[in-house]
């Protein structure tokens, strides 16, 4: 029970973030569990299970205030699906020995970029390009390392928006198929362990949604951006200390 608590405590907290800011829900997660011995596979087929439920609570939130741009959507889903697909079973296939300290360099990458986007949400460009190229990237990393979906897609997408608030809703109310589709290889490859670790980051996530929404449009995202960059920077360089000194 205690356990189960502590991850309906981080679920909640990680999807109230991603909510605000549209990225870091799966990153942060990934960070704590890695920080604490989880196995790579385990650690994605956690997060993205768990995501089922609260991505989509998200969507109906963000459909419910109609902060859906739905041509934007379907230049996003399909290429997320494929991305995740191509992901999940390159994670499947991988030396878990081997992908632990990729996932953490990228992680740091991720934090890096994070920071960076905290000072640049607010640039806006006329015309949102490559989209499907950068929807199939953050499917593939968000199923390969657990986390990327947001810091990848909302990342580089928010920069060449006009309207941040419903290019965020879009995103995530997309990652629902994304991490549906990821979550049905997984559950066929490994099947779903550590239950209390994804129902406690369920009930968290589900509870959040609707109030991150709501914080979405009173809230400047720019410092959540940067202190979430800030945390996974460094909890994540002191895995990577961790890794090479044993």
């Amino acid at each position: 029970m205690e356990q189960f608590i502590e991850f309906t405590i981080l679920g909640f907290f990680a999807n109230l973030i991603d909510g605000c800011i549209g990225m870091a829900y799966g990153t942060i997660i990934a960070s704590v569990l890695t920080f604490f011995g989880m196995p790579p596979l385990q650690i994605s087929s956690s997060i993205h299970f768990s995501e089922i439920f609260t991505t989509g609570a998200s969507a109906l939130s963000h459909l419910k205030i109609k902060n859906i741009d739905f041509k934007l959507f379907k230049r996003i889903v399909f290429a997320g699906v494929l991305g995740g697909i191509s992901g999940a079973l390159c994670l499947s296939l991988i030396s878990q020995d081997f992908i632990t300290p990729v996932i953490t360099v990228y992680l740091i990458i991720i934090g890096i970029s994070l920071i960076y986007k905290s000072f640049n949400l607010s640039k806006n460009k006329k015309k949102i390009k490559y989209v499907r190229q950068i929807s199939f990237l953050g499917g593939f990393c968000d199923a390969l390392c657990g986390g990327g979906w947001g810091p990848i897609v909302n990342g580089s997408l928010i920069g060449q928006s006009k309207k941040i608030t419903k290019t965020i809703g879009t995103v995530n109310s997309a990652e629902f198929f994304v991490t549906l589709t990821q979550s049905v290889i997984f559950f066929t490859v490994v099947g779903f362990n550590y239950l209390n670790l994804v129902f406690g980051l369920i009930l968290g996530g589900v509870l959040a949604a609707p109030l991150a929404v709501f914080i979405l449009t009173k809230i400047n995202p720019k410092v959540l951006c940067f202190l979430i960059g800030a945390i996974i920077l460094i909890a994540n360089i002191f895995v990577f200390i961790q890794i090479f000194r044993g």
